[in-house]
Formats: structure tokens, sequence, C-alpha cells
């Protein structure tokens, strides 16, 4: 097992300049004695030594590992997230004084399972006057759902957010499609320490694009998206395979996390993005 998972991060990790020295932190590693769950354990720590990429880690699946998130286990595991987290739409919400919260936890969904809890959020929220996205207990979600939400929020106009790139092809663009239902209101985004990866990303392009203020916590820094590799029946490997490159800063958020506009303690950015849009309102009122 040890000298595929040393091929595979040699051979497939994105950051090829840190590939061998992560590879070669796994030779001579003693895994005696060790359980599955502590042997996943170990090896993660191994892994995320050389640069503490989070993405980069070994899972313990006591229902087995699987090769691929678009296989039968994995598919099967999306669908009944999906059905228990409305895909990712944790809360929405009318606050009063016209503003609404969606709140978005704690994963969003594959694309074609979170599209309608999104556009349905969207219908509900399209007359508000301020929007606050609440993405404090966020962990993730992949760039086509995001680009989904994006278009929600962006113009008439397809909008280029990102470029997936691998060691070795094409890099895959990620651009919004116009929403029918489009929130032009002033935006929000509250984010926390433990806000991550997918969830990072939609902060990333909205604050970047200039649509939006955060709020809140610097992120917790990853932006490799990752491929699921079994190691075993039931030690799985995430490996990052492609690097994130924003459309308009030409870099991502990894290992240094979205830092926001308005700094200030998680707890407290609902109640400081509330004011901060009356406070807007209050201006675009005065003569």
């Amino acid at each position: 097992m040890l000298t595929r998972l040393r091929d595979l991060v040699r051979d497939r990790y994105v950051l090829a300049e840190d590939a061998p020295s992560i590879a070669d932190g796994l030779t001579g590693l003693d895994l005696r004695d060790l359980d599955p769950a502590a042997t996943a354990e170990r090896l993660t720590r191994h892994l995320q030594r050389v640069n503490h990429d989070r993405h980069l880690r070994v899972r313990h699946r006591p229902d087995g590992a699987a090769t691929g998130f678009s296989s039968d286990a994995y598919r099967a595991l999306h669908e009944a997230e999906a059905r228990r987290n409305a895909g990712g739409v944790e809360r929405v919400h009318l606050l009063g004084d016209g503003v609404g919260l969606l709140r978005i936890a704690p994963y969003l969904s594959p694309v074609h399972l979170a599209e309608p809890h999104i556009r349905a959020a969207f219908t509900l929220l399209s007359a508000v006057t301020g929007l606050v996205i609440d993405l404090r207990g966020g962990r993730g979600g992949t760039p086509s759902t995001v680009a989904l939400l994006c278009g929600h929020l962006l113009g008439e106009e397809p909008v280029h957010l990102q470029d997936m790139a691998q060691r070795v092809g094409t890099p895959h663009q990620f651009w919004t499609t116009p929403a029918a239902v489009r929130v032009q209101a002033p935006v929000r985004v509250l984010t926390s320490r433990e806000t991550f990866s997918g969830c990072e990303e939609l902060a990333y392009n909205l604050q970047a694009l200039g649509r939006a203020t955060v709020i809140g916590e610097t992120t917790g820094g990853g932006a490799h998206p990752v491929e699921a590799i079994a190691l075993t029946d039931v030690l799985e490997l995430h490996l990052p395979v492609a690097r994130s490159v924003n459309a308009v800063t030409g870099t991502n958020w990894e290992q240094v996390g979205v830092v926001p506009d308005v700094p200030c303690a998680a707890e407290d950015a609902l109640g400081i993005a509330i004011e901060d849009l009356a406070m807007k309102d209050l201006a675009q009122e005065s003569p």
C-alpha cells in the first residue's frame, strides 16, 4: 500500500515541486499494530507535513473505500446527503427591513442535486434589498455548484470565475450561467476559520469580482480539488489533482484563506453585516 501511495503522490499530486518530498516522507513509515482509523490518521499527518495541504489525506471508510466521486458508492452518498441537507441550503430566512439570509452548510451538493434547492432559495430571496450569505458552517462544494450559485448573483452575461489547472492537459474553465432569477441587492458574506474548500471559493469569487463584502474570520485555506482513490478496502486517498486559478486574481486561497474585508469574530459577523446593510440603505436614501 505504501509503495502505491508514494507513486500516486509522486505522479499525480498537483504541486509537482512538493510531490517528491511528500512521497519520500512516507518511506519506512511503520504502520504495524495500527487499526485502520489510526493508520489513516498517521498517513494523513505525514502527507501534510511538507506543505500542510489539508485536502491531501487518507480517510478511513468503514463501509468501503471507493475510487472516483462518480462511483456508485459516492453517487449514493451524495444523493442521501442532498436529501438530508437540501443540497447544502441549510436555511433561507427573511430577517426584516428587506434583508434576506441564505445559510450554506455543511456542504454544497453536486450541481445536479443542489440545483433545485438553490433555485428555490433564490426565488424566495428575489425581492430582498440586501442579502447575507452565511458560510460560517460551510465545509465544501464543487466548482460547478459554486458557478451555479454565482449565476444568481452576477450579471446578465456569463462571467469567467476560474480555471482548474492540472499538471498535464488543458485547464477546465468555469463560467456562470446567468439565472432567470437574480439578486441584484448588496451582498455580505460571512466566514469563519472553519469555512473551507468550495465554500471558500464562493466567498473568494464574490470578493474578487467586487460583488460582496466578506465579514468574519480568515478561512481555512483549501483550494485544491481532489480525486478519491481506494488504497485498501477501507482506506481511501484524497489526492489534490488540480489548482484553482481565479480569473480576476490569477491565484487562489490555498494556505492563506479568504481574508475578510471586515475582520471580526465569527459569532459577531451576522450582526455587523445587518448593521452594514442598514447603513448602506441610509446612505442611499440621503439627499
